[in-house]
């Protein structure tokens, strides 16, 4: 009769075989990680796949010390360990002790582990970075000969700035020779002068641009005394250059952008300048102009020969005014004395003696106006029109004049 034998029992037969098998013990597999999850208890469960199959992995957090980076859906990776079963659910699993990544993986993972080492030791610092000269006379380039890199560089550095000088060490880029001849290509162009630096290559896989990974390169440029732009690959790619120069450029035309400056923008510019310049200097100038007009005015008003000229008006016009006065008073004072003449010429003696009128005084010329101031035989002085005559008083007497001439009534 045939044994018959329980799911646990075949499990751990099963169990038993793989355990006895010396290569599953000790296994390095290799694919793609898939459905990567980080369990809280710090166990790490993946799968890794190729394109005919998959197997179910796991890593125990005891073994996570070793793991150099994070896990993540498509990386390839070699992981060392062993392939047991689960008796539980019966399925076999690989338990990883070591994962490593696969290739550009690999690489990847070096380049991590340099970055952190040179960011540790202050190579990425923001105070060792130089800036970049704006007007630069002489430019570096450290690249290959041939390529689009240096033909981009040259056509837009000469574009922008067709003065500037272009001093191109042509430099291995890629392979074993690369490293020494890119710190050459620094050296060379540090002693040459050259006002800026410009260090890079066209874009490539991560083997390609590998050597602008290594840590000589990364020293070369952290050592020279020239500003350096970095410009490796395309604007995906980063490498330690770029952490370590004192400018990274996402690309090599961008690169001669940022080292050389657009003439025909500073022309632009300049132009700009001088029309400012000359629409503030007419402004000030139009405004000193206004001022110094009103200064002129000023003192036109209060110079001396002003001031003689506008007392001299000032005394014509009194001498006007003065004048115009007298003349008033002149004729006010003719036509008064005029009158004045005419009423005197009514009171006039001469007058009154051309009208047949005499005029007596005595002998002192004392007028006599009544009888009472001459005695009998006082001599008198009668005047007439035309002289005098000496008189005796030979009789007198007294009349009262009633208002008419004819009217006169004999007092004695």
């Amino acid at each position: 009769m045939q044994n018959v034998y329980t799911v646990a029992q075949v499990n751990s037969y099963i169990k038993n075989m793989f355990t006895q098998d010396f290569m599953l013990q000790s296994i390095r597999v290799k694919g793609e990680v898939s459905n990567c999850k980080y369990h809280p208890s710090g166990h790490i469960y993946f799968t890794l796949k190729d394109i005919k199959g998959s197997i179910a992995c796991v890593m125990f957090a005891s073994y996570r010390k070793g793991l150099t980076f994070r896990m993540m859906e498509g990386q390839q990776v070699v992981v060392n360990g062993s392939v047991d079963v689960y008796e539980r659910d019966g399925r076999y699993q690989l338990y990883a002790k070591e994962i490593s990544l696969d290739g550009a993986g690999a690489l990847y993972e070096q380049y991590e582990r340099l970055k952190r080492e040179l960011e540790e030791r202050g190579m990425f610092a923001a105070q060792y970075k130089q800036p970049i000269p704006r007007y630069i006379r002489t430019l570096g380039v450290v690249t290959a000969s041939t390529g689009a890199a240096v033909r981009d560089i040259i056509n837009i550095a000469s574009r922008r700035n067709p003065y500037v000088q272009i001093i191109l060490y042509p430099a291995i880029v890629q392979g074993e020779a690369a490293v020494p001849s890119i710190i050459n290509g620094i050296h060379a162009l540090e002693r040459q002068g050259v006002d800026t630096i410009i260090v890079g290559r066209g874009g490539g896989s991560i083997e390609d641009l590998w050597a602008f990974n290594e840590e000589a390169v990364a020293q070369a440029i952290f050592d020279c005394s020239v500003p350096i732009i970095s410009a490796v690959g395309h604007e995906t790619d980063t490498t330690i250059a770029d952490f370590v120069a004192d400018l990274r450029a996402p690309t090599p035309s961008a690169a001669a952008e940022l080292a050389v400056y657009d003439m025909g923008q500073l022309q632009d510019k300049m132009d700009e300048y001088a029309y400012s310049m000359r629409h503030h200097l007419g402004v000030v100038i139009q405004r000193v102009r206004r001022e110094a007009e009103q200064y002129r005015m000023r003192l036109k008003y209060v110079s001396p020969v002003n001031m003689i000229r506008m007392k001299r008006t000032q005394a014509l016009s009194l001498e006007e005014r003065l004048q115009k006065g007298m003349e008033k008073q002149l004729v006010d004072r003719k036509h008064r004395l005029a009158l004045y003449a005419k009423q005197m010429k009514g009171l006039s003696p001469l007058d009154k003696l051309c009208q047949g009128y005499s005029y007596v005084a005595d002998a002192e010329g004392r007028t006599l106006s009544s009888v009472q101031q001459a005695a009998i035989g006082d001599q008198i002085m009668v005047y007439v029109k035309d002289g005098r005559m000496r008189a005796s008083v030979t009789e007198k007497e007294t009349m009262e004049f009633t208002g008419n001439a004819e009217d006169v009534t004999a007092m004695d």
